[in-house]
């Protein structure tokens, strides 16, 4: 039985503008604890809604293989599963659970437990429907630290929280995608016995009969893929055809107007899919060691050195006095940018005492 909690956001598109101010808002609001609970740890999640993708991508496949129309939206999870392949497997690999607890959690409210960078991926890629770019990220990060600043490690690792969301919203619309297809697969059983009809030995269709006794009630994408497969025989299926318009109007539908609204909703899931993937790549190309300096509140301030020695440093030896920072934080329990500007006072009144004794050597020769 699983044990862990799902993070699921739900949010109406906003723009660049509203986005930033309502990440404002929720750094405002959050309220933090040391440690994030186990219990939402969200590896387990990231791999059920990867095994349904998984399923989805078969399906689809063998879809092809039966001559069945694949879904707009399927076509991008068929040309593009191996990134999404990829992209679970690193983010398994470098978010061991010991890891994910020891970020900073919120310790109140509906979301209470979950890791803070966890929870503000998940904002932003709720909010902009999967659909970013990287210097957009960089400004909707910097936006929540205008309230409250995340420590390093926060903000190294938010990558792979944008990744598990982007993961979750594909996996969304698999779920849309799966139905379609099964109702497909359940209009070319029927055409293949009553229009067609083909004695039983020669039905593509009839091993899937089972299978579609779980998918009964015929749902929009049943009756626009029934209309377009019925319209292929010409004077053949006219008489089908009637009965299908006839059968919709008992309901109180109109057959052009479910056509019209299960094109649109094939085109909406398209767009996001795409969006989702291309997003993933994004992610994927994005020198995030740049990004991480251009946004991290420590970087910030020993930047601010007196001396101009550290932005003349290479990689590794500011990582070390970052890495010194983040352990004396952690001893002390002081914030990271508390220590930071610390150092950096005591860099200043150190600069400034050496101007003096050299002044004042220089004074007395």
């Amino acid at each position: 039985m699983k044990n862990t909690k799902d993070l699921n956001i739900r949010g109406v598109l906003l723009n660049k503008e509203q986005l930033k101010s309502h990440l404002e808002n929720i750094a405002i609001d959050h309220t933090l604890k040391e440690k994030s609970d186990k219990n939402t740890y969200p590896i387990p999640r990231l791999l059920e809604n990867f095994a349904y993708i998984t399923k989805t991508y078969d399906m689809l496949n063998d879809h092809l293989r039966l001559g069945i129309n694949v879904h707009q939206a399927g076509e991008w999870l068929l040309d593009n599963y191996y990134v999404i392949e990829e992209t679970v497997k690193e983010v398994r690999k470098n978010l061991p659970l010991k890891k994910y607890v020891n970020f900073i959690g919120i310790s109140t409210g509906k979301y209470k437990g979950y890791a803070r960078n966890y929870l503000l991926a998940s904002e932003i890629v709720a909010y902009t429907e999967g659909n970013f770019k990287v210097k957009d990220l960089e400004e909707y990060l910097e936006s929540y630290q205008n309230k409250k600043t995340l420590n390093m490690d926060e903000i190294w690792d938010i990558n792979l929280f944008f990744k598990i969301a982007l993961i979750e919203r594909i996996r969304e619309v698999c779920a849309k995608i799966y139905v379609s297809q099964m109702q497909k697969l359940k209009v070319e059983s029927i055409i293949e016995r009553l229009v067609e009809n083909k004695p039983k030995e020669e039905r593509k269709f009839i091993s899937q009969a089972k299978i579609l006794q779980s998918y009964g009630e015929n749902s929009y994408a049943f009756i626009e893929y029934m209309s377009y497969k019925l319209k292929k025989y010409g004077k053949k299926g006219i008489a089908y055809l009637n009965i299908l318009e006839e059968e919709i109007s008992k309901q109180g539908l109109n057959l052009q107007e479910v056509i019209k609204k299960e094109h649109f909703d094939i085109a909406l899931k398209k767009v996001e899919m795409g969006n989702s993937i291309r997003s993933m790549y994004a992610l994927q190309r994005m020198n995030f060691t740049e990004v991480f300096e251009r946004i991290n509140g420590v970087e910030e301030i020993l930047r601010k050195d007196p001396s101009k020695i550290y932005e003349k440093m290479d990689y590794k030896t500011k990582e070390y006095y970052r890495n010194r920072v983040k352990e004396i934080a952690e001893k002390t329990k002081i914030s990271e940018i508390y220590i930071a500007k610390k150092a950096l006072e005591l860099a200043i009144l150190r600069k400034q005492e050496y101007k003096r004794k050299s002044y004042w050597i220089l004074s007395n020769r």
